[in-house]
């Protein structure tokens, strides 16, 4: 097996020049965050399979067999692991090593259902052609979560590794130190952000689903009158309510579905939301939600018109109806408005949108 080591480098020192004469490829650009030199590098890249890692001696280049492996039995992306592997004494601070590291993983694992034990680890491996499918669009540390949880997103095949992580050596301060105790915070946030954005299943979608149907339970129940019970009596009140929980829910639902489309990277889901929603029945379907809303509200507006054009709180069924037909009108505004996205959005994405076979 032949490979070759590909360094990218942004230092004033002997780094490049070192570099060469033992026989590595070296790539000077512009010292612009740690993720915009992972992207700088990928144009360079020759081989099939890529190691990629923090070039500051904290990890042991040596030990690639166990990725190599990885690779063979068919693996896309293999992430090191220092928690399986070891953590020399002093190599990481504490706050990293018992609070930040542990709680940013254990939240990308709740979002996206992943079993990953060290997503900042700086040694991984990547199949190019799965590199080059990612995208990668971090500038600084939140490369490291982009590239997990897109690996998840693109349904890879993943493994872990375990890899030795090594004390700074005499001399050298951590970046975090050089950047000051405002530094460690800073890549937590910023990879925390990574992960809200890509996680619209967590944060939107699904929510979205249950308030959707929580809603319209209460908002149909409610139809044709109060509803008692024990000591509590649902009114009319409640139905306003249960619409406005309807309506933000139905919202979440197609904001998520717009989300899932945007982040996808097999072409699966886009597929399942167009089954689901095709545009013509699917407007139908919004046309006669609409239709159905307006016919909810006729008796409250005959009454309204027999009452000398005066609203009462009578608590009468046509209130009712009515304000399940202001649900239906509501909702079927949002289907069409949410069609018209939704086909939109795969039209203008479908040239960078892969074909793969559900």
């Amino acid at each position: 097996m032949q490979g070759e080591i590909l360094i990218v480098d942004s230092s004033n020192d002997r780094t490049p020049e070192l570099a060469r004469v033992a026989g590595a490829r070296v790539l000077r650009v512009p010292k612009r965050g740690l993720g915009r030199a992972y992207m700088d590098a990928i144009p360079y890249i020759r081989g099939r399979w890529v190691l990629m890692g923090d070039a500051d001696c904290t990890y042991d280049f040596r030990l690639l067999a166990p990725f190599v492996e990885r690779f063979r039995e068919g693996h896309e992306y293999v992430m090191g692991s220092r928690w399986k592997g070891s953590i020399e004494p002093g190599s990481m601070p504490r706050l990293h090593q018992y609070f930040g590291t542990p709680v940013t993983t254990w939240i990308l694992n709740r979002l996206f259902s992943s079993k990953f034990s060290d997503i900042h680890c700086g040694m991984r491996g990547i199949t190019r052609d799965a590199l080059i499918r990612m995208g990668l669009q971090s500038q600084s540390w939140e490369y490291a979560s982009e590239m997990v949880l897109k690996s998840v997103h693109m349904n890879l095949r993943t493994a872990e590794v375990p890899v030795r992580f090594l004390s700074d050596r005499e001399g050298r301060l951590s970046h975090h130190k050089r950047a000051g105790w405002f530094s460690p915070w800073q890549a937590a946030w910023i990879n925390l952000r990574a992960m809200f954005i890509y996680g619209s299943d967590f944060f939107v979608f699904k929510p979205g689903l249950v308030l959707a149907f929580v809603g319209l339970i209460v908002t149909l129940v409610l139809t044709f009158g109060n509803l008692t019970i024990g000591k509590v009596t649902l009114s009319i009140n409640w139905q306003f309510l249960a619409v406005a929980v309807l309506i933000v829910g139905l919202q979440a639902v197609f904001l998520g579905g717009i989300a899932h489309v945007l982040f996808d990277y097999t072409g699966r889901r886009t597929r399942r939301w167009l089954r689901t929603f095709p545009y013509t029945r699917t407007v139908l379907v919004a046309g006669l939600l609409v239709l159905a809303g307006i016919g909810l509200g006729v008796p409250l507006a005959i009454a309204y018109g027999h009452n000398d054009l005066l609203l009462t709180s009578a608590n009468l069924v046509q209130d009712h109806l009515a304000v399940t037909g202001l649900a239906a009108v509501v909702a079927g505004a949002q289907l069409f408005v949410f069609v018209l996205l939704l086909h939109g959005v795969v039209l203008a994405t479908a040239p960078v949108r892969p074909t793969v076979p559900d």
